[in-house]
């Protein structure tokens, strides 16, 4: 969308859209006003400062870093995270996604390092060269959000919101907050904006997106591959259990009530530490941080595109919270309806970590590699062939042989998945799209593409080139175009009255 801008800050174009308050640029950069030190979202409603008077940075931590607060009134920290690192396959990307999902609160720097495969000098130096702060100040300003969010949400003390957002001591959560948002603990909480408390034991939270965005699709689509005993779908609310770091925890997500671009979270953890883990997971699932403009601009520039981009602007990616259960699912969904994809899936649920207790027909997380690399999957129904592909899956995911955390490389993941028996380009691809949220992905051979390619009068060829680097939006476009039922849902019938 900014052709470059992110890459080395364009002052002269930041600032025309920080002008004519774009909330389009929101999140995608950080406007720093040096007269006032704090730093706002490009949108912010307050009088535009002079040229001469502010900064641009890429992440709200390197305004931190830099001596800046965050704007109280627009809260910067609050928007749609930036759509670049999903796009970009870098280290750096991978690193962002990764601390995005709460590894340095859980493996310190150390840990992310190793992951990606690189010392911590190395990593560091790579950080702070494109975004000029280090892991540990992004985690922190992660942090600082994580805190923010407990504080206005709920009623819990401060030494229990400290903790849960992942501070080492009472002293540290009060001096990031007044340095982040320049007020006490006290002073934020009593500036609540609409927080709504709920049911005693869950967490109500609302989950910005860029407009346009079509949540009750988005639901819909995720309702329609619901699995009984893991997902729930009542027609308006997706509910399911989230895997999460310190134990399985269930999400409720409706449309806001207000019909904006935003999802209502209603979330239920069996540990506050991993709020900021499951926030992030959600915003995958919901692809909140995706940048429609830049989509909807390339697709809609294409005569056979066209017709479904103008009908259904802003259309998302729905993926997977955890990209090796979209794997696994992927293979039991190998030439079977999505119903028979559904009721295989529910098969293997008792393998995996129960709730304390259910949460209406919510009953288990999905079962994780180690639990499935020696299962009995006898009574699942699956050929002997697919069940030695599923065991073969598992096991490489369980023993590393296979990374699909949010910091894999994706190509190497590609060819990892392609290296075990039972999986071709089709389920490889479609764990690069829907697990590892890969913007970029055709999926090779599928029968309803197929379709919807024939009706306009294209081809798989084509396609491959035509729609980069969007060619995963292009592929819900064209699902939605074979198979309807799973993006809207039907028109009742209109009763006519009767003639006399």
């Amino acid at each position: 969308m900014l052709d470059g801008v992110t890459e080395a800050l364009d002052h002269e174009r930041c600032y025309r859209a920080v002008a004519g308050r774009d909330a389009r640029f929101d999140g995608w950069f950080f406007t720093a006003v040096h007269t006032t030190g704090i730093y706002c979202r490009p949108s912010c409603p307050a009088r535009t400062p002079l040229a001469r008077n502010v900064s641009f940075f890429t992440t709200a931590a390197a305004a931190q870093g830099a001596g800046f607060r965050a704007c109280r009134r627009c809260r910067p920290d609050a928007v749609p995270g930036s759509p670049e690192w999903d796009v970009r396959a870098d280290v750096v990307a991978r690193a962002m996604r990764l601390i995005a999902d709460g590894e340095v609160e859980r493996s310190g720097v150390p840990g992310l390092a190793a992951r990606l495969g690189y010392s911590e000098r190395q990593l560091h130096r790579l950080l702070v060269g494109e975004l000029g702060v280090g892991p540990l100040a992004l985690a922190r300003a992660q942090r600082a959000q994580t805190a923010r969010v407990l504080v206005e949400t709920t009623e819990l003390p401060m030494a229990d919101v400290a903790f849960a957002a992942g501070f080492a001591s009472i002293r540290q959560f009060n001096d990031t907050v007044r340095e982040v948002f320049a007020c006490t603990p006290t002073a934020l909480r009593s500036t609540r904006r609409g927080a709504d408390g709920g049911a005693p034991g869950w967490l109500t939270l609302r989950l910005a997106a860029r407009a346009p965005y079509d949540a009750a699709e988005v639901l819909l689509f995720l309702g329609a591959h619901a699995v009984p005993g893991l997902e729930e779908w009542d027609g308006t609310t997706f509910s399911r259990v989230l895997d999460l770091p310190r134990g399985p925890a269930v999400v409720r997500l409706s449309p806001a009530p207000d019909g904006g671009a935003a999802v209502t979270a209603r979330l239920r953890l069996s540990a506050l530490r991993d709020l900021g883990a499951a926030v992030t997971r959600c915003r995958r699932l919901l692809d909140l941080d995706a940048d429609p403009a830049a989509v909807d601009e390339l697709l809609g520039a294409d005569p056979a595109l066209a017709p479904l981009v103008a009908a259904a602007p802003g259309r998302r990616v729905p993926a997977s919270p955890d990209a090796a259960e979209l794997a696994i699912r992927a293979v039991l969904g190998q030439q079977v309806s999505v119903a028979g994809a559904r009721t295989l899936t529910a098969r293997l649920l008792t393998a995996g970590p129960p709730l304390a207790e259910p949460v209406g027909s919510l009953t288990h997380a999905f079962p994780r590699p180690t639990a499935l690399a020696d299962a009995d999957l006898s009574a699942v129904g699956l050929t002997g062939a697919r069940r030695r592909t599923v065991h073969a899956l598992a096991a490489a995911l369980a023993d590393g042989d296979i990374a699909l955390d949010p910091g894999a490389d994706r190509e190497e993941a590609g060819r990892a998945l392609l290296a075990v028996p039972g999986i071709g380009p089709w389920t490889a691809a479609l764990v690069a799209m829907r697990g590892l949220a890969d913007p970029d992905v055709w999926l090779p051979g599928d029968l309803a593409l197929r379709r919807s390619l024939t009706a306009l009068g294209s081809t798989d060829d084509e396609a491959a080139t035509r729609w980069r680097p969007w060619r995963s939006y292009a592929v819900m476009h064209l699902w939605a175009l074979a198979v309807p039922s799973l993006f809207t849902r039907p028109t009742p019938p209109i009763s006519l009255p009767r003639s006399a």
